[in-house]
């Protein structure tokens, strides 16, 4: 057997361990700037007392609710879900919305790269 058996694969085809890492990083920093970004532009526009949300206000809003967790800690009142709605179609996007966010979110940390068989 081989000294190197275990050494990391830093072949062309394969990405090592910190590469991989770097990339998950830096994937999840954009995601949430983005999500953060998105969160305070939807608030002013979507949080009005006169407005009524339905179904794609709900998909909206529930994409961004993680959005404001950083700003929650940070003690910052921010809204995350409309209390003017219009009943179960909001509450279905609201879902909808929150699940697909952490679908992106989680499925961007626990990707692993396909490895080529020797």
């Amino acid at each position: 057997m081989s000294e190197f058996a275990n050494a990391p694969d830093t072949s062309s085809d394969g990405m090592s361990k910190t590469k991989v890492i770097l990339i998950k990083a830096i994937a999840l920093t954009v995601i949430s700037v983005a999500l953060i970004t998105a969160q305070g532009w939807a608030t002013p526009r979507y949080y009005r007392p006169d407005y009524t949300a339905g179904f794609y206000t709900g998909l909206l809003e529930g994409a961004l609710m993680p959005a404001a967790l950083p700003g929650l800690v940070g003690g910052k009142d921010l809204p995350i879900y409309a209390p003017n709605n219009i009943g179960r179609g909001y509450k279905i996007g609201y879902i909808l919305g929150l699940n697909s966010c952490g679908t992106m979110f989680f499925g961007v940390a626990f990707w692993q790269p396909r490895r080529r068989k020797s």
